[in-house]
């Protein structure tokens, strides 16, 4: 039977029959939503690393400086005012009174400079202002201010973007913490507070509503407005077997799955207590993460030979199925369908799945058959489905490939290890899923930096593409962008940055009693109420 038949087998079953241990996971309150995110988290600081389920939950815990809206602009979040002087160079920053952290502390000024600069050391568009910073200060209690050596036009992006890490605002206490290590105080002054004492790793996250939160006097959007909370507790329950939360939330023991399995949601919809909806319209960029730093693939003719071989059709299809309204081939880098997206150089994506050009190439390139460590996620649907092509791909055109089944978490301690031997805990390559929204534009853009060591997880280099991203930052017109864009693109597919194997709209599902829930980068929980 194919492989989507017996999930859909599988699922019909679980849909149908008790699935859950009743105790485990028993109905929650109107004032108790239950979540269930794509994975789970293994550690709640937004700054040391880039999983979104963490950055999710940050988004919750701690407020930021600014925060884009549905359009993608910056809009005021814990800022009540800024000025920038005429030739640019110096910026002041004046906080919004009455901002209090969860353990009852007033944010100020200091705060924010020990929080920007922690942000500033692991962003990419921190790491840029750093390098061009003069001096950042705080001039007292509410007011700080940012001096640079030239004009950085994109500050107020910067500090609004809802990438990870976003410019989240600690008190300056646990800020001071080195970047490079993980924090152990989960202090913010976001709507909701991190329930330490019920945390349970693998099973339960839990926030309960922040009573002095004051939100802005706006209606939210995205990231910005008034950040108003229609339940007192929000609970994330990890499930790692699609079918199983599937047949939770039919069941109405979950309230929300962030990322139902595909085959599971036309069941899901036929529900009338479900809802299943778009989770983003500007969806999910995906690609195959190659370890450039380790042979074979330190060699670009390897991994051309990789970007030769992808046949993305092969890719959408185990992802998300044949519907043509949620896929779409991706000949480029940037998200499909937005301003910058260019399939500039992109002919060897287009014309797709030559096996036997990829097969000549590493024949070319000396490959000398030793074993490909594949990390492959087996608790996130799609990084599994794409891992299961991107296996038989590698073994198709030779590549010893070593299929590592393991869970999200690991993958994550794991990808830091550079030029760790396989065998010692070092890794090839892992599948890998970027929000739509980080890949609109160099900025969030973390996968696109080829920057070496200091790249994303991989350490691609290439000088061509970095040049572009610093000439992208200094851009003050979409016109100059898109020319830079199509630079960037030509160069990341020439040195083969990563490998895009397509873009696609996922769905998520949530119980007919639930309001408020909408399309976003990312699950935003404010606004969502539970009849």
């Amino acid at each position: 039977m194919h492989r989507r038949n017996l999930l859909q087998a599988a699922g019909s079953a679980a849909l149908a029959a008790p699935f859950f241990v009743r105790h485990a996971v028993a109905q929650a309150s109107g004032r108790t939503l239950r979540f269930v995110p794509s994975s789970d988290i293994g550690n709640l600081d937004p700054i040391w690393g880039t999983a979104y389920p963490v950055h999710n939950a940050a988004l919750m815990v701690w407020d930021t400086l600014y925060g884009v809206d549905a359009h993608n602009v910056p809009q005021r979040q814990m800022v009540e005012s800024e000025e920038s002087s005429a030739d640019g160079l110096t910026w002041t920053f004046r906080l919004r009174p009455r901002l209090t952290f969860h353990d009852g502390q007033p944010v100020l000024a200091k705060d924010a400079v020990a929080s920007l600069r922690r942000w500033a050391a692991r962003d990419v568009m921190g790491q840029v202002i750093a390098e061009q910073q003069a001096d950042l200060v705080a001039l007292d209690d509410r007011s700080f201010r940012w001096t640079l050596k030239r004009p950085f036009p994109k500050m107020l992006y910067a500090l609004g973007k809802s990438n990870t890490p976003c410019t989240f605002i600690m008190p300056e206490r646990i800020a001071k913490t080195d970047p490079f290590k993980i924090i152990t105080e989960y202090i913010g002054s976001g709507p909701m507070r991190f329930v330490a004492a019920e945390w349970q790793q693998g099973a339960k996250v839990v926030f309960e509503r922040f009573a002095e939160y004051v939100p802005r006097d706006e209606p939210s959007s995205w990231m910005a407005g008034g950040k108003r909370m229609g339940v007192d507790r929000i609970e994330w329950v990890i499930i790692p077997d699609g079918a199983t939360a599937a047949g939770a939330l039919r069941a109405g023991e979950v309230d929300w799955l962030e990322a139902p399995v595909p085959d599971l949601v036309p069941q899901l919809a036929q529900s009338p207590s479900v809802r299943t909806g778009i989770a983003n319209d500007l969806g999910v960029v995906s690609g195959i993460r190659l370890n450039h730093l380790l042979p074979p693939f330190d060699d670009v003719r390897v991994r051309r030979a990789i970007l030769t071989a992808v046949h993305q059709d092969d890719y959408l299809s185990a992802m998300v199925g044949d519907d043509p309204s949620l896929r779409k081939p991706m000949n480029g880098f940037f998200t499909a369908g937005t301003a910058l997206y260019t399939a500039a150089g992109g002919d060897v994506l287009r014309r797709g799945g030559d096996v036997d050009a990829a097969k000549a190439m590493l024949a070319q390139a000396g490959y000398d058959g030793r074993r490909i460590a594949m990390l492959i996620a087996q608790d996130q649907f799609v990084a599994k489905a794409s891992g299961d092509v991107a296996a038989d791909m590698f073994r198709r055109i030779g590549l010893n490939a070593d299929y590592i089944a393991t869970d999200f978490a690991t993958i994550q301690a794991r990808r830091v290890n550079k030029r760790t031997p396989p065998e010692q805990g070092g890794w090839h390559s892992f599948q890998v899923s970027h929000a739509g929204v980080d890949c609109i534009n160099p900025a969030a853009y973390l996968g696109l930096r080829a920057n070496g060591e200091k790249a994303w997880f991989g350490w691609p280099s290439s000088p061509a593409v970095e040049a572009g991203i610093a000439d992208w930052y200094q851009s003050t017109t979409l016109a100059e962008e898109q020319a830079i864009a199509t630079r960037i693109n030509e160069a990341a597919l020439n040195d083969v940055v990563f490998v895009p194997t397509g873009f696609f709209l996922a769905k998520q599902a949530w119980r007919a009693n639930l309001s408020g829930v909408m399309a976003a980068p990312f699950p935003m929980f404010w606004g969502v109420s539970k009849a």
